[in-house]
């Protein structure tokens, strides 16, 4: 049954971060809020809870996680960005955008696109996620919490505790500025590419 902590979205109490560590290190998966609705995460180097979020997704092994950052200095070491593409990302994060980018060697192939070598990242704008990546030291994999069937992401803790309580192992409550899906965007080419257009705004990129 998964452990139920409520956490301060502007100074995040640093017992039950630390706790949300010590849970992400010995396997577990999280619900967390980001700034658009919750995700499920896990540590970068557990395939069982990988295997565990893919089937709580009801997804195959062909969806993709995105790795969450710190900061454009984190992401740089498993995404490769040249200086136009650092200049957009410095423009528009932290934010509610994910980003295509090629992934570096530091990126496990089994995370990457199978014929693209890429890899999905994004820097997320909420103290809580960026206090929980402080203290792990290291990016999270993340999906999206939404439930097939459903029309949006979830976006309510109790919600979550009560239908997937026996399959998670620690649901953070704290408050989102948005409900919906992150904005998805290709940096792989010059021009950016919408591959999916959410609540952030797609104009800073010219889309």
């Amino acid at each position: 049954m998964a452990q139920y902590f409520v956490i301060n979205s502007d100074s995040p109490q640093t017992r039950l971060i630390k706790h949300t560590v010590e849970i992400l290190q010995a396997g577990g998966i999280i619900a967390y809020p980001t700034d658009s609705s919750y995700a499920l995460g896990c540590m970068l180097g557990n395939r069982s809870a990988q295997d565990r979020i893919r089937q709580i997704r009801q997804v195959s092994d062909k969806q993709l996680f995105t790795l969450v950052c710190r900061n454009l200095s984190e992401l740089a070491s498993y995404a490769k960005v040249d200086n136009s593409q650092f200049r957009l990302l410095k423009a528009n994060t932290p934010g509610a955008y994910s980003f295509i980018l090629n992934a570096t060697r530091e990126v496990p192939r089994r995370l990457q696109h199978p014929r693209r070598s890429t890899v999905g990242v994004r820097v997320p704008d909420h103290h809580v996620v960026q206090a929980i990546l402080d203290e792990l030291g290291e990016p999270m994999l993340s999906m999206t919490l939404e439930i097939a069937g459903d029309e949006e992401p979830m976006s309510v803790a109790w919600d979550i505790r009560e239908r997937l309580e026996h399959q998670l192992d620690l649901v953070i409550d704290s408050d989102i500025s948005n409900v919906g899906f992150t904005t998805v965007i290709d940096l792989t080419d010059k021009t950016p590419q919408l591959i999916r257009e959410g609540v952030a705004d797609v104009s800073p990129f010219g889309l």
